[in-house]
Formats: structure tokens, C-alpha cells, sequence
């Protein structure tokens, strides 16, 4: 049944759902890069709050997602990388996804394009799925083809087949479809778009609007890992992405930015197609919008790329939540978590709070964007690695105890590792203070799929 209690209106309010892949802050509305265009993204702050201190619970995609929709960090889950899917572990098989609760309490809940890590559907999520494209795709050819990846999705430039039938664009004609019905109940949509995710392929209008010699790299600073602890170097290794060096050497630093820029644009008409549509609807007045990436991107800072980091390039996110009547075109600078969105929503729809969620309701930041916030952003990579972050600073320990510690009203690129200074010894300890208690084991795939909900 429908809870009687309602956050928005008279009637039950609508949710939708909006999931951008490997966003970092390159967003208008939040500064990251005065190369990016954002018009649509950028007007849906201005209808609603924008979480400018928001941080992703891990900086890769599997762990993240199924924290954010189950509503529990990594570190209970077991869930810390690509592997495996949450449904084949024992731990957590049975647990009800955010989803799959509003459709437990009267909501209609559907889906289409990436919500799920691979695009997978979880059938106790959704009860209506929409088209998936855009997790692996059929390349037959590379544009660049020496590009010093094994991985085919290592790949960028302009596309120039129809746009319609691109797949983030797809998801979203299927999504206008949806909220331009009638529903005899309230609808919980979620779509999610994959750009900008490599490839980084958009259509050739988008390259067109990001010219090649206006394009500016990262600023980089070439001895910013000498500071850093072993253990750092090591688990951002990744093998999956081509190295620094290469895009340096070869001269594809630039051209890979432009690549990433032209995708957030692509991206950015998408998620302005779905609020003309909702604008346009019989649902305009009575639906929550929440906009979200699940992680960060490195384009070389700390000469890295990709994200599966603990720094801020890979834990911050776009985080964006329109209520209607709420307030509009604020900036909450507290540090928050996607871990929040599930138990947000059930106070702004009514639903009944569920007491085993670990993540904390944003509705005080709602009501007022500068409310007193004693919570911490807390995000891991892997097992016994995390990063806490604060109103002003990050702190970083890693599973063999070394640490990294950063003030970021001074050094907002995290070049200077301070966790060595005596003085600062205080403030490591209360960061250090909200660290997991306890970190579950590696989950293990212990479910047959055809036992899958």
C-alpha cells in the first residue's frame, strides 16, 4: 500500500532518477572545468540544490552503484570491485534494493540504459525495463588503434552515424515515452546515460563546440607523487587504461580531453530532453528529480586516468535534488554522500524509514543548505582503504595504515601530502575516527543465476 504520508504535495510524488557514468566535476554549475558545457544539468541546479561536496562510496563502478541502491557501503556489502554481481553473493541476496522498495509501497518502478554495473537488470528492482545499450560495444574498428590499452573501450573521437540511435540517446527518447504517459500510480523512473564513459564517442557537433586548439589539459604538477605513500602508487595502478606517458608522448592529451568534454556535452542534451519532457507533462508539479554520478575521472591529474582512486578527481560527484516547492538554485557546500539518496528519498516521498540504511537523510540540507552537518563523505577502494572526506579536508589510509592528509581551502589539487606534519597529528586522529568499524570479507559469488530474485 501507498503510505499515506506525502513530503510534496497532495499526492504521492514521482521520482526521477538520473544516472550520468565516469562524471567528475567538469559541470557548469560546479567549476570544474570552464571548458565544459552544461546548460541542461546546469539549470536543473537552479530548480533545486546542488551538492557541491558530494562524494561517491567507491571511485569504480560495480561497488558504487550497488551501494547506492541498496543503501549500504562497501565495507558491509563485501561488494569493492567490478566483481562479482550482488545478487550471486549470500550476503546479499535477499536485500531490497531502493527500487525495489517503492515498488513494494505502490510505486510503478522502470528503468532503462545503465543503472546496474553492465547495464544488468536485477528483476526485483524494476518491474518495467527499457532498452540497455552502451555498456559493451560492438568496435570493430579503433579510431585509435595503437592507443596502449587491451581494453577496446580505450577509445575517442567524433561519430557521424544518426544520432538518434546513439544509446544514451535511445534511453532517453524511451524515458520521454514514459513520463509522458498517464500512470495510474506513482512512478519511480531511473535512467541512466553512459557517457561519459570510454569510448568517449559523441556525434561530431559536439568536437565542433570544444575546437581542438581551444582545449586546455589538467594542470599537473610533476613531482606531485613524491609525497605519497607506496601503497598509493600501487592500488592505482590500474593496467586498464593507456599510462600518462602515452597520451603525452603521442600527442593524444588534448584530444582526449576534447573527447571527454564533446561526451558531457552529448550527455548534457539527454538530460535536457528528459526536463523538457517532464516540463511539458501532466507530472511536472509533483515529481523529485536527482541527478548523480556514480564517481569521478582522472584526465592525468596525479598522471592517472580512469578513476579507482581515493582522491578527490575520482570520489567527487555531481550530486542535484530537485524537490517541487522546494528550494531552488542553492549550493550546499556539506559534505554528503550517494549512500544518502535512498533514505532521502523515502522522507521526501513518505515512505516508512527503514532503520537499517547507512547512509543519512539529506532533507535538513534540503530545507536549509547551510544547516549545521556534523556527517562525513566516506568513500573505499577495495578492501581497507578509505578516504574520509570533511568540510575542509581529506583523509586517506590505506590497508597497511600509511596515510595521506590534504586541506583543501589551500590545496584543492592535492599536492601536498600533510599527513607527515606532527601538528596536524589531532585532526588525522578525528578523521581517522570515522573509519568502519569493520570491514567485511571479499563477497564471493555463492549463488547460482538461476537462483537470482
Amino acid at each position: 500500500m501507498l503510505s499515506t504520508v506525502c513530503a510534496v504535495g497532495n499526492e504521492p510524488p514521482n521520482v526521477l532518477l538520473i544516472s550520468i557514468d565516469d562524471l567528475n566535476d567538469w559541470v557548469g554549475c560546479l567549476g570544474g572545468n570552464t571548458q565544459a558545457s552544461t546548460p541542461n544539468i546546469d539549470r536543473l541546479a537552479e530548480r533545486g540544490v546542488l551538492f557541491s561536496n558530494a562524494h561517491c562510496q567507491a571511485p569504480i563502478c560495480n561497488p558504487s552503484r550497488t551501494s547506492l541502491m541498496l543503501g549500504l557501503r562497501p565495507s558491509t556489502t563485501g561488494i569493492y570491485v567490478n566483481q562479482p554481481w550482488f545478487r550471486l553473493t549470500k550476503r546479499n541476496v535477499n536485500r531490497t534494493t531502493m527500487s525495489q522498495y517503492f515498488g513494494e509501497h505502490g510505486y510503478k518502478t522502470m528503468t532503462a540504459g545503465k543503472i546496474y554495473h553492465a547495464s544488468r537488470v536485477d528483476k526485483a528492482s524494476f518491474q518495467l525495463v527499457g532498452p540497455r545499450p552502451g555498456q559493451r560495444l560492438s568496435i570493430d574498428e579503433c579510431l585509435i588503434p595503437d592507443i596502449g590499452s587491451s581494453s577496446k573501450l580505450w577509445d575517442f573521437g567524433p561519430q557521424v552515424y544518426d544520432e538518434q540511435k546513439f544509446g544514451d540517446s535511445v534511453t532517453a527518447s524511451w524515458a520521454i515515452n514514459q513520463i509522458t504517459e498517464k500512470h495510474s500510480k506513482p512512478f519511480f523512473l531511473a535512467a541512466g546515460f553512459y557517457r561519459p564513459h570510454v569510448p568517449f564517442y559523441a556525434p561530431q557537433r559536439f568536437f565542433d563546440s570544444h575546437p581542438l586548439g581551444s582545449v586546455h589539459t589538467p594542470e599537473v604538477k610533476q613531482s606531485d607523487c613524491d609525497d605519497l605513500p607506496s601503497a598509493a602508487l600501487k592500488l592505482t595502478d590500474n593496467s586498464g587504461p593507456p599510462s600518462h606517458d602515452w597520451f603525452v608522448q603521442h600527442n593524444q592529451w588534448k584530444p582526449a580531453v576534447q573527447a571527454y568534454l564533446a561526451s558531457v556535452s552529448f550527455t548534457d542534451t539527454q538530460v535536457g530532453r528528459l526536463l523538457d519532457a517532464l516540463d511539458q507533462s501532466s507530472h511536472a508539479d509533483n515529481t523529485i528529480i536527482v541527478l548523480f554520478s556514480d564517481h569521478g575521472f582522472h584526465l592525468g591529474e596525479k598522471e592517472r586516468w580512469a578513476k579507482q582512486s581515493l582522491w578527490e578527481r575520482s570520489t567527487r560527484v555531481p550530486l542535484i535534488i530537485s524537490v517541487p516547492n522546494g528550494l531552488q538554485g542553492k549550493v550546499c557546500e556539506r559534505p554528503v554522500e550517494l549512500l544518502s539518496i535512498y533514505p532521502t528519498l523515502l522522507k521526501l516521498c513518505g515512505l516508512p524509514v527503514r532503520d537499517d540504511l547507512e547512509g543519512v537523510s539529506l532533507q535538513p540540507l534540503l530545507e536549509n543548505a547551510d544547516a549545521a552537518w556534523e556527517h562525513v563523505a566516506l568513500t573505499t577502494y577495495q578492501r581497507n582503504n578509505h578516504a574520509v572526506r570533511s568540510q575542509h579536508y581529506r583523509y586517506i589510509r590505506y590497508a597497511d595504515g600509511s596515510e595521506e592528509f590534504y586541506d583543501h581551502r589551500v590545496d584543492p589539487h592535492e599536492w601536498n601530502n600533510l599527513a607527515t606534519q606532527p601538528g596536524n597529528a589531532p585532526l588525522l586522529k578525528e578523521h581517522a575516527d570515522r573509519l568502519p568499524q569493520s570491514n567485511a570479507s571479499e563477497a564471493r559469488v555463492s549463488i547460482k543465476k538461476s537462483g537470482q530474485p
